[in-house]
């Protein structure tokens, strides 16, 4: 039969998912509202329950003309007449169950990694299930949380393999990050077809509605990190924008958590109450599980890197993915030593960034193309013609489906669609420790309030910042790097007052080209 994965649901029968309610009830409303192939698990009943239970849940799939499926044990599924099974690594071999169950059946297996989903496409797997993308209640022996990075990883393997196959992304999935894991999980060349749930729809107290409104968002993923991207381009339009956006930041103080360079943490926290943002310098990962659920922005600065330094940002990158909190990430100095290209390549793989913020070499690094060697974090003479530099940032924003900012003499900013050269700033940003990063931070804070156009955040983020160091750079008291950075954060803090005014007079500095 034609099978349709796209909202896969996974039964639990405990009492602390399913409650009170009667699971064959359950399963009926869900294909109601939407959902296409069904998995029958359950890890605690005997066997004389699973039949009988599982014959329950055939009757009705059979009468939607929907798959069941049932999780791990072979024997069960022939008893009943079942479409298929799903195998775990620990379960039966992929091979055996085929022998068992025949041609016809649909034989699905978990992979985590590239390797699991490689061996299961070739031994003849009819689906896979990819994950575990986020932490999930119901499932705590988990091997390990791969992120829609991780998934993303797996989709591009099997996209070099001549075998076409089906997959499922699992793990922590809900109505509020459906889209997000379709979108973000995408490979150039490959997405999921589907994505399975377990609590979102089992544990609601009405699983029609909730499986009617996951069927709604699964149907309209976007295509695009901006959807508004066509009529929100010219910079006119965007710049227009701005002065709410700032007016906005002050309003709201959005927490700006920081997972920063050592030697700009002060700088940074300074920056960010200048710009009416609320800054939290806190390095340890276990920390951001709280901190993602308060609606701010992480920035991931790779300055410092030590092996406790990078377990605590991946947990903090997991925890701010989980609930869609934005993250910009400062890969500083990537190109300068083996330790942090592998960082990097650690980063990258362990989660989603909203914004990549880093100067030519730090750039190319990340995207595979790096020139060799970095001397530090500062950029060096860049011998790149403009065309180079754009093509590296468009291509790294569509790769990972981002924004993307180049920084130098001139800025790089593109989503992949959009691409702006930003012309300001001014020589003492790069007279002074962090200028660099506490830019990161600035934008960080911008995301935390503009989602819904993240390089629109960025550009309003990147102007305030440089514009306010034209302006200190131009005041009379200011006679150098040392003067300057009192100056510049006074300039920030005016540009912030003059937004909540409706005053935005330093915008016409603006110096934004489309390319």
């Amino acid at each position: 039969m034609a099978v349709d994965y796209s909202l896969y649901l996974v039964t639990d029968s405990t009492q602390a998912i399913l409650g009170d309610k009667d699971l064959p009830s359950v399963v009926e409303a869900a294909i109601e509202g939407g959902v296409t192939i069904v998995q029958y698990r359950d890890k605690k009943s005997d066997t004389a329950d699973l039949i009988r239970m599982g014959k329950q849940l055939h009757a009705i799939t059979k009468k939607h003309n929907v798959p069941l499926l049932v999780n791990d044990h072979v024997g069960i599924a022939q008893a009943i007449g079942a479409e298929g099974v799903h195998l775990g690594q620990e379960d039966m071999d992929l091979q055996t169950a085929r022998r068992i169950l025949g041609p016809g059946a649909i034989i699905g297996v978990t992979a985590n990694n590239l390797s699991e989903a490689v061996v299961a496409t070739s031994g003849g797997a009819d689906y896979l299930g990819i994950g575990t993308v986020h932490a999930t209640p119901t499932k705590g022996n988990t091997k390990s949380i791969i992120g829609t990075a991780g998934v993303k990883n797996i989709l591009h393997r099997l996209s070099t393999m001549e075998q076409a196959i089906p997959t499922v992304a699992i793990g922590g999935i809900n109505a509020s990050n459906v889209q997000r894991v379709m979108f973000q999980s995408k490979s150039l060349s490959k997405g999921v077809d589907g994505v399975a749930v377990v609590s979102a729809i089992v544990a609601a107290s009405d699983s029609k509605a909730a499986a009617a409104v996951l069927r709604k968002s699964i149907d309209n993923v976007p295509t695009t990190m901006s959807p508004k991207a066509k009529e929100n381009q010219k910079v006119e339009t965007l710049l227009s924008q701005v002065p709410a956006i700032v007016k906005k930041l002050g309003e709201m103080s959005p927490l700006c958590h920081n997972m920063t360079n050592l030697v700009v943490q002060n700088l940074a926290a300074n920056v960010a109450l200048s710009i009416g943002a609320s800054p939290i310098m806190a390095n340890y990962g276990e920390e951001a599980k709280d901190l993602a659920g308060l609606g701010g922005a992480l920035v991931l600065n790779m300055g410092t890197v030590t092996p406790d330094r990078l377990l605590g940002y991946t947990t903090a990158m997991r925890a701010y993915n989980e609930v869609g909190g934005p993250i910009l990430f400062d890969p500083v100095g990537a190109g300068a030593t083996e330790v942090r290209r592998n960082a990097v390549k650690t980063l990258m793989s362990n989660g989603y960034f909203d914004v990549i913020k880093g100067n030519e070499n730090e750039i190319r690094t990340v995207l595979g193309e790096s020139m060799g060697q970095q001397k530090g974090v500062d950029s060096g003479a860049s011998t790149s013609e403009e065309a180079e530099k754009v093509r590296l940032a468009k291509q790294l924003a569509a790769r990972e489906r981002n924004v993307v900012l180049m920084t130098g003499k001139t800025d790089y900013l593109s989503d992949g669609e959009r691409t702006y050269a930003i012309k300001n700033g001014h020589a003492y940003l790069g007279n002074i420790t962090g200028s660099g990063c506490t830019l990161g931070t600035t934008i960080a804070a911008f995301l935390a309030v503009h989602k819904e156009d993240r390089l629109l955040a960025a550009l309003a983020g990147i102007l305030m910042y440089e514009i306010a160091a034209e302006q200190a750079a131009a005041r009379d008291d200011v006679k150098g790097p040392g003067t300057f950075v009192p100056g510049f954060l006074d300039q920030l803090y005016l540009m912030a007052a003059d937004a909540s005014q409706d005053d935005s007079e330093w915008l016409k500095a603006a110096k934004v080209e489309i390319l």
